[in-house]
């Protein structure tokens, strides 16, 4: 396997091949699902009279997943993907930067 260089070490890329293979195996069957939806809500807007009223579901899928697929392309431009772990590292270091100041007033206010 090849390995990566990180900040932190190095690492292989199994853990991403894996991800990708999972992501893959839930995202297909899940664009396949919506793709026959879509297709069905289509035939019936085509095919019967009364099929006016699959506009409305075409619609909300449509605008459902645009609105989604556009939050998630402005989360990947942001870079919110870039590094998970380093919120969890700053929401510790908040909390003992206060913990600390919450002694220190203790302290003074004795």
């Amino acid at each position: 396997m090849k390995e990566t260089k990180t900040s932190r070490g190095t690492t292989r890329r199994s853990p991403v091949i894996t991800t990708t293979i999972f992501a893959l195996v839930i995202l297909l069957p899940s664009l396949y699902g919506f793709a026959n939806k879509f297709r069905e809500f289509i035939q019936i807007y085509r095919g019967e009279v009364d099929g006016i009223f699959a506009i409305t579901p075409i619609v909300n899928y449509l605008l459902a997943s645009l609105g989604f697929f556009f939050l998630f392309c402005w989360a990947i431009a942001h870079g919110m993907f870039r590094d998970i772990e380093r919120p969890k590292y700053t929401m510790l270091e908040i909390e003992r930067k206060l913990d600390e100041s919450f002694d220190e007033s203790l302290v003074i206010g004795h």
